[in-house]
């Protein structure tokens, strides 16, 4: 009996991967080993930086929630230690929105905790 195999799940697993490269430079775009590994490649840096984003924006919002506190004479430390003693439950993403976009929440805050 001859041996079957299964050509049409092999090409569709083959214009999944090169579907995917769309856009690369070169060879990356059209043959398919060089193809296979630019993916798998992309596709490792994607879920490695989906994690390394957060922590990307967690330091942009505490530089910016530094940088407004030591405009009212605190630190950045400081602040974040008294919101907490007074049981002012507001997270960085917000502060550091209060503190770029609305100066005057941002110092009524201040001015709470101080």
């Amino acid at each position: 009996m001859p041996r079957s195999v299964n050509s049409v799940a092999s090409r569709q697993r083959r214009k999944k991967i090169l579907k995917q490269a769309k856009g690369y430079f070169g060879r990356r775009k059209n043959v398919w080993t060089v193809a296979k590994n630019a993916v798998e490649k992309g596709l490792t840096y994607a879920y490695r930086d989906r994690k390394n984003k957060k922590r990307t924006f967690r330091a942009l919002w505490i530089t910016r929630i530094n940088a407004g506190a030591r405009l009212h004479g605190l630190s950045y430390s400081e602040l974040m230690g008294k919101l907490k003693a007074n049981n002012i439950d507001i997270n960085r993403k917000v502060l550091a929105d209060l503190a770029m976009n609305n100066p005057q929440a941002f110092t009524e805050i201040v001015n709470k905790v101080k």
